[in-house]
């Protein structure tokens, strides 16, 4: 609850990001490990090997210090660091400015800002996007990493504590960087996609789940289950399908990337996505993240009135 007040009311740091300084050192281990090859479609195996290696060299030291690290200081102290690292691997006031840095400009008319802000929520071609398809790409953003950015970090707290978040957001930070299926990352960043596939799976279907509370629950299930399951991303498939049912709307589709045209599923069901459903997918993030936290904490007070 005290990391989520946090985040509302700081914001992510202005400096020095945490996660900055860890993606300089993954651009420095794929400069020095990954040997690219000629085509997108061909499969390295040593190249795979050293993409595991440099994910292993980079997650689990991390995550090995901030173990023993908290396991050496007194539980008061525990506490206090462990509200600060949840509060630093929680994203939700950082997705709200993000979606108005959308939201404002199209509100406005304004195409050219609109698209620039929307290359920073996706990989896809903004250049010529529409404000239906900047609509699109934004809440897809949205909802997708509500899951990643937010309903994961507090589910992996609930887990595992500290390290497993850590855990999770450095694999979904070398999943963001590496997990492209082109000729660079196709190999070397194999491990780091499918690690984050893992990681993300119980936790996506938590994010399922909450997003699916806030009504139609047993077709928002349905739908997560049934084009989820077919998405080109399964853990992202399920929570898109289930938000876009719950705003009564249609995600996926067609879109350019890096000139090409890719084909997705379309999740969900209604009409099509429009501006105004930009602040109404962050506030499906905001009510599932509160959710969540509530459920915890009327846990804890329960067991701790029965105890």
């Amino acid at each position: 609850m005290l990391a989520l007040l946090l985040d509302h009311i700081l914001g992510e740091p202005k400096k020095y990001h945490q996660l900055v300084g860890f993606g300089n050192l993954a651009n420095k281990m794929d400069q020095w490990l990954n040997r690219p090859v000629n085509q997108s479609s061909s499969f390295s195996k040593t190249n795979a090997i050293l993409g595991t290696i440099a994910w292993c060299l980079l997650v689990i030291p991390i995550c090995y210090l901030s173990y023993v690290s908290l396991v050496l200081l007194p539980v008061s102290v525990q506490l206090i660091i462990e509200v600060v690292f949840l509060y630093l691997a929680l994203g939700l006031n950082s997705l709200h400015l993000h979606a108005m840095q959308v939201f404002k400009p199209l509100s406005q008319g304004d195409l050219s800002t609109a698209r620039h802000f929307t290359g920073y929520l996706v990989s896809r071609e903004t250049a010529n996007l529409t404000p239906k398809e900047m609509s699109r790409a934004t809440v897809e953003s949205m909802l997708e990493n509500g899951h990643d950015a937010v309903i994961a970090s507090l589910v992996y707290y609930i887990i595992g504590g500290i390290p497993l978040v850590i855990l999770h957001r450095l694999a979904n930070t070398l999943d963001a960087m590496w997990g492209y299926r082109n000729t660079r990352f196709n190999s070397f960043g194999f491990f780091a996609a499918r690690a984050d596939d893992i990681l993300g799976f119980i936790s996506g279907k938590v994010c399922t789940l909450l997003y699916a509370l806030q009504q139609p629950f047993l077709l928002a299930l349905k739908n997560a289950y049934q084009q989820g399951n077919q998405y080109k991303s399964h853990n992202g498939g399920w929570v898109m399908a289930a938000g876009a049912t719950v705003m009564k709307r249609t995600l996926g589709g067609s879109a350019l990337y890096h000139g090409k045209t890719v084909h997705s599923l379309v999740l969900g069901m209604g009409d099509s996505i429009n501006i105004e459903d930009i602040p109404r997918s962050i506030n499906i993030v905001r009510r599932a993240a509160i959710s969540l936290t509530l459920l915890v904490f009327i846990y804890q007070l329960a067991s701790y009135i029965l105890v």
